[in-house]
């Protein structure tokens, strides 16, 4: 004869798991985003070329490894080609090309940022990730040491973490920029 458990008794795995429920949601924590952080600034790290940019989280859709290009005939030089990213034909731009006319050096760890733009997404070349970044007020500087060249018309700010100095790089600005939009030779 089997006979059923009492539910009240502690080894029970219903009543634990219960207990477990109870106790998990009693204590909810908030996700980082979502903390109350007065003067702290977030978004994902990266450079291009010699400069640390930051750009923030709701500029970046997607992180991914560099996909297979197809080249487009009589485009830009900046404009790398086209790349099928889950059934979707998005251009990828060389940042670093149209930012500062040197090519990127493209291998095997590249990243590219999905960007989206007024009438479809864009992925942008990046030299190297580093993640989340996170920044306070006391932190900023003046933006001029990296916002020079084409850089200034997308660095409106800038931080020092240590002895490094991050620009804060609109996505947002540069998807917006008519020559961006026109990648056409």
């Amino acid at each position: 004869m089997i006979r059923a458990r009492d539910p009240q008794l502690p080894g029970d795995p219903f009543s634990i798991l219960l207990d477990y429920e109870a106790r998990s949601l009693a204590h909810v924590a908030g996700l980082p985003e979502e903390l109350d952080a007065p003067g702290l600034w977030r978004g994902v790290g990266y450079r291009i070329g010699a400069r640390r940019l930051a750009s923030g989280f709701d500029e970046v859709l997607e992180i991914l490894p560099m996909p297979q290009i197809t080249p487009v005939p009589g485009a830009q030089s900046w404009m790398l080609g086209v790349a099928n990213i889950r059934g979707n034909l998005l251009p990828i731009v060389d940042l670093k090309q149209f930012l500062e006319g040197e090519r990127t050096v493209l291998h095997e760890s590249q990243r590219v940022l999905i960007v989206r733009q007024p009438g479809g997404d864009v992925a942008v070349t990046i030299d190297e990730l580093f993640g989340q970044r996170s920044f306070l007020e006391e932190q900023q500087m003046p933006a001029e040491p990296l916002a020079t060249g084409r850089y200034a018309h997308f660095v409106d700010r800038a931080y020092r973490l240590g002895d490094i100095e991050w620009g804060i790089f609109s996505l947002d600005r540069l998807a917006r920029t008519p020559e961006f939009r026109q990648a056409a030779a």
